[in-house]
């Protein structure tokens, strides 16, 4: 009998390629507003399949799949626009 991958298999499989991604941007040194856009963008997609997949809100009623998507977009938000407020201002 074949292993097949399930969906939580295949979600951790992408959670550490974007945790790498991660730190493969964190150490660029590129432009700091570019490079904590990019880190942040790449924590929102690793939050959002945490919620999917781990939270199994995958199943869950469409309400409470956006609420919680708008709060981690909210938080992510909030990050980033404070480390551009400090970025433009130090």
């Amino acid at each position: 009998m074949r292993y097949s991958p399930d969906r939580l298999d295949l979600t951790l499989i992408a959670l550490v390629a974007l945790a790498a991604a991660t730190m493969a941007f964190a150490g660029a040194g590129s432009s700091l507003l570019l490079a904590n856009g990019a880190v942040l963008v790449i924590a929102a997609i690793k939050g959002r399949r945490i919620l999917l997949d781990y939270l199994d809100l995958r199943s869950a009623p469409p309400l409470w799949r956006g609420l919680a998507t708008a709060w981690l977009l909210l938080v992510v938000g909030f990050a980033w626009a404070v480390s551009a407020v400090t970025a433009l201002f130090a």
